[in-house]
């Protein structure tokens, strides 16, 4: 195997999209998305069922258009045959679409004969930020924010060394967003929808709550983040204006309630840069498409000193090139593979960036 630019294909089934990516080494040759959010639309959220199944349809269709996408990026046929190591999301995520990856990629692993990586989906996040062409320098905070996680994270070594600062006690925001836009009455997924009706309103119309942010807060949740409250701040305020027959201003809703959700992420972003004396901060997951959470991020970081660092959009969304890419690492780092014993963990923690790893001799 080249340690050094490996080939690697990596499976990212732990939603709703399903991923396949291949790099090598660092450098991006395909990232291929298939999404099945169309059809839990109508359900207005995710269902692990309907995901599952959508990850079995989508898998070989997006290997084979994974396969010729790294061919034309290589200027020459890309087969499975030639790949170094294959790679797979085994969590956090939902159990049962994780376990449609798990299978398809234990089979590739056996069947080719390759070493196989089962990754962290946060961390995988992270490694994105590789494929940009521009390695990351360490220590850094990473500020993950996506539809069923919102996590902070101190990371001194991507392979080696995630610490999880805080994460979310209840909603994550990207659920958060979901919810408020049912309550306005604006389709499923909330967040572009949000975005989109805040663009006309005044975010400094409606002071909502920040959630742990106060000073009793910040012995025991002082990175942590909780996005229920004002969910139901919102829920309590349109209901206020509903009873006493006025309408409901819905731009002005939107735009308050982002900005209570973007102030709250930026501040303890801003906090942990401060108080670890790291001064970079890397955003990832998909609700950084948030427009408002992009420039917040960018304003106050410039003002705190503090380089921000954003993958493109579409390494920031749930992909199989992340993974592939964080396996890549593992691999220069001369990690030794997984065993094929791992299952789907749904809840594994950050701090496991590789799981079952064998037992060098």
């Amino acid at each position: 195997m080249n340690r050094e630019n490996p080939l690697v294909l990596g499976i990212e089934t732990s939603c709703d999209e399903t991923g396949i990516g291949i790099v090598r080494g660092r450098r991006l040759l395909s990232n291929t998305i298939a999404s099945s959010m169309d059809e839990h639309a109508r359900y207005g959220g995710v269902v692990p069922e309907i995901a599952a199944r959508a990850h079995l349809e989508a898998l070989q269709p997006a290997i084979e258009r994974a396969l010729a996408d790294a061919s034309a990026a290589e200027g020459r046929e890309i087969t499975l045959a030639d790949l170094d190591a294959v790679a797979v999301t085994s969590g956090p995520g939902l159990a049962g679409a994780l376990m449609v990856g798990i299978g398809a990629a234990k089979a590739l692993a056996v069947g080719l004969d390759r070493p196989l990586y089962a990754v962290n989906h946060l961390v995988g996040h992270i490694a994105a930020d590789l494929l940009t062409g521009d390695a990351v320098a360490y220590p850094t905070v990473a500020l993950l924010v996506s539809g069923g996680h919102t996590s902070l994270l101190l990371v001194r070594d991507l392979t080696s060394d995630v610490e999880m600062l805080g994460e979310t006690v209840d909603d994550a925001a990207g659920e958060a967003f979901d919810k408020v836009a049912r309550i306005l009455g604006l389709p499923y997924p909330g967040g572009p929808e949000i975005d989109r009706a805040a663009a006309a309103g005044d975010p400094t119309a409606i002071r909502f709550p920040r959630g742990l942010s106060r000073a009793s807060d910040m012995a025991e949740h002082r990175y942590d983040f909780s996005f229920s409250g004002l969910k139901t701040a919102v829920a309590r305020w349109i209901e206020q204006r509903e009873a006493a027959g006025e309408p409901v201003p819905t731009a002005d809703v939107a735009a308050s309630f982002r900005e209570a959700v973007v102030d709250v992420l930026v501040t303890k972003a801003l906090d942990a840069c401060a108080r670890y004396d790291v001064p970079r901060l890397l955003l990832g997951g998909g609700v950084i498409a948030n427009r408002r959470l992009r420039e917040v991020a960018l304003a106050r970081a410039a003002e705190a000193g503090v380089e921000v660092r954003i993958p493109p959009l579409s390494l920031c969304t749930d992909n199989g090139a992340m993974i592939a890419g964080l396996a890549a690492e593992l691999i220069a780092a001369g990690r030794p593979a997984s065993t094929l014993a791992f299952g789907a963990d749904s809840t594994l923690p950050v701090t496991e960036i590789q799981v079952a790893e064998e037992v060098a001799a």
